[in-house]
């Protein structure tokens, strides 16, 4: 079994250990990062860039929380995916345009720049693949502790 790669930090605003820095879930997020900034620099299509960058946002800030705070699976995958709905609620009131943010490439990729209820389809699907993987992963670990001690 392989060693939990975490680094505990006790928060003077949090009590016990709810601040935890996990490597493995902090460099899934940076590869879901580096997948994404190449779908936003050289996929022109329409589905993977549009729908296909969402699914793997809800990822991205999935594994962004999971990496720095000790919480519950589910509670973080509720907050990712009220994070992307939020996102996407910004978009439906137009914040970049209210901020005179709309020129600015950055800010247009990060938040994006039109609502589409397609989109918090894509933030849903995202969240209940992660979902998904998680049980998975927990599944798989159950089977091999019960190999371990039968073993």
């Amino acid at each position: 079994m392989m060693p939990q790669k975490t680094v505990e930090v006790h928060s003077p605003t949090a009590p016990g250990r709810l601040l935890r820095l996990d490597y493995r879930y902090l460099g899934v997020a940076l590869l879901l990062l580096l997948v994404e900034v190449f779908i936003a620099l050289f996929v022109h299509d329409d589905w993977v860039r549009p729908h296909g960058g969402d699914v793997l946002a809800a990822a991205l800030l999935y594994c962004l929380v999971r990496g720095i705070w000790a919480l519950p699976t589910g509670v973080v995958a509720g907050i990712a995916l009220l994070v992307s709905y939020l996102i996407e609620a910004l978009q439906y009131v137009h914040l970049l345009q209210r901020l005179g943010w709309e020129h600015w490439r950055a800010a247009r990729v990060l938040l994006g720049s039109r609502f589409e209820w397609a989109d918090m389809l894509a933030y849903t699907i995202g969240v209940a693949l992660v979902l998904l993987v998680e049980q998975l992963r927990r599944a798989g670990k159950v089977a091999d502790q019960r190999v371990q001690e039968n073993g």
